[in-house]
């Protein structure tokens, strides 16, 4: 979600950081490839040129922490979102949510507004389908 207001450079390192949280709990899932690519194409053609950097998740979780208030809570979101797009709950990337919106220094009350906006956009995409397969 609003991904494509990201930089190039942000573009490339939420990737990578997307993939550390989608790998956090071993190897991904077909899904979790999915949900990968799904939020590359959200980004848009700049990130047809992705190519996956050499950063430690500390590292990627120190660039981003750099960044303005915005650009902090737009990735915590779509973190978050990633994490919640699948029907599995991972303790892992819990944890790693948890460690990053301590790192981004994003309060609790902030972060349940983000989820909430997290669950009202799946509640949404539940009800289209819903409506769609409906006779």
């Amino acid at each position: 979600m609003f991904l494509s207001l990201l930089s190039k450079e942000e573009k490339f390192y939420f990737i990578d950081l997307l993939q550390k949280l989608m790998f956090v709990d071993g190897e991904a899932s077909e899904l979790e490839l999915q949900i990968i690519n799904r939020f590359r194409h959200e980004m848009g053609d700049d990130v047809l040129k992705y190519k996956q950097s050499n950063l430690s998740l500390e590292k990627l979780i120190e660039y981003f922490a750099g960044k303005s208030k915005a650009t902090r809570n737009l990735v915590l979101l779509n973190l978050i979102a990633a994490s919640l797009y699948d029907e599995w709950y991972s303790v892992e990337e819990h944890f790693l949510i948890e460690e990053i919106q301590k790192a981004f220094d994003i309060s609790d009350k902030k972060k349940q507004e983000l989820m909430k906006i997290v669950y009202a956009e799946r509640d949404l995409r539940e009800k289209a389908k819903r409506i769609l397969v409906e006779p």
